[in-house]
């Protein structure tokens, strides 16, 4: 009870944050537009068990059930916009972190790319949960958010009631090669995932190109195949990068006035704590998500077009892994932004999914 008053006076009280003006759904299509729209999202910051402070965003009344919306790289907290006014709409508390290194939460203790590993994030994930005052929360995940969100599922499905991933499938651990020998095996040193290894080099690249300028470069990436970044340089901040029509020149700014106060470096360090995870975890090699699941991906993503990563999700591999996979979506004609780029339809699939388990 005492919790319950704490969290309407934040809702309160707290600070609100004026979103962009962003495309929103239309009021002709969208039963829930008139409702939506007036969602008030509120922002807290919460001291974790883990020595990390985690900034949250929340929308949507207290006590109703709790959808955790967890973002990647280079995102925050704040791609998850449209979604939380739908879910709030719908009657649903979402609760969307920016995750650690990012945004307005705290890096990691000192710096250290190997406080990045998914047990560390996991482990911010589910005393995120226990501050929330929740045993179980639905959990909604995008890129770098949905490795994560695999790892908390297959570490503590206790805490999870049921799974929406966005973009990024399971991954099953190899026991034979670390996951970023097999990327240079696969594309070479000049692949972003290798590049981003040594740390201040992709930094140093990033601040010279500017940091709106890299914001623009990863937004507008729609080649469905995977992203070099030459060690040559990444063009230069005169190159003209036009956003595609789903993100605005204030969100974009929005981003970047959060990245130059941070850096990038929080985000860069979860690619450099890969082979960390693959050697803390080979506890769970072979072992299988048991929760249900939902994926979605497009088919312009260039995480589809990973050789083997079709075959893996169409023909049996991700529900082998994850048993109680429901289904599977590929949508035609879409990037690897999704839920940015498709609000309407990502936060539909979500809501339909998540009441079954209400």
């Amino acid at each position: 009870m005492i919790r319950n008053c704490l969290h309407e006076l934040c809702a309160s009280f707290c600070s609100c944050l004026l979103l962009p003006s962003s495309p929103r759904p239309n009021p002709d299509s969208d039963p829930n537009y008139m409702a939506s729209s007036a969602v008030i999202i509120t922002h807290r910051t919460v001291e974790l068990n883990t020595g990390v402070r985690l900034h949250v965003a929340e929308a949507g009344p207290a006590g109703a059930p709790a959808v955790l919306l967890l973002h990647g790289f280079p995102e925050l907290w704040y791609t998850w916009r449209h979604q939380m006014r739908a879910l709030a709409a719908a009657g649903y508390r979402a609760v969307a972190p920016d995750m650690r290194g990012y945004g307005g939460s705290d890096p990691a203790p000192g710096g250290d790319a190997g406080q990045y590993t998914a047990l560390h994030v996991v482990g911010d994930l589910v005393a995120l949960v226990d501050a929330l005052g929740e045993k179980q929360v639905f959990v909604v995940a995008h890129d770098w958010g949905a490795v994560i969100a695999w790892s908390l599922a297959l570490f503590r499905p206790d805490r999870v009631k049921a799974l929406l991933a966005l973009s990024v499938t399971f991954t099953p651990r190899s026991p034979a090669r670390k996951p970023l020998d097999g990327l240079r095996a696969l594309y070479g040193d000049e692949y972003y995932v290798c590049r981003i290894q040594e740390p201040g080099a992709i930094e140093a690249e990033f601040a010279r190109l500017g940091t709106e300028q890299v914001l623009r470069k990863f937004f507008a990436y729609r080649t469905p195949g995977p992203l070099f970044i030459p060690k040559s340089g990444w063009g230069s901040r005169e190159d003209e990068v036009p956003l595609p029509s789903w993100i605005t020149e204030e969100d974009i700014k929005y981003y970047a006035t959060q990245f130059d106060k941070t850096g990038f470096t929080g985000g860069l360090n979860y690619y450099r704590a890969l082979n960390k995870t693959w050697e803390l975890t080979s506890a769970w090699t072979g072992a299988q998500i048991k929760i249900p699941t939902k994926f979605i991906v497009g088919d312009l993503d260039l995480t589809y077009h990973t050789p083997g990563v079709q075959d893996f999700i169409n023909k049996g591999g991700l529900k082998k892994y994850v048993p109680l996979l429901e289904d599977v979506v590929i949508m035609k004609d879409v990037g690897h932004f999704i839920n940015e780029e498709k609000p309407e339809e990502i936060s539909a699939h979500i809501i339909s999914f998540i009441k079954k388990f209400n």
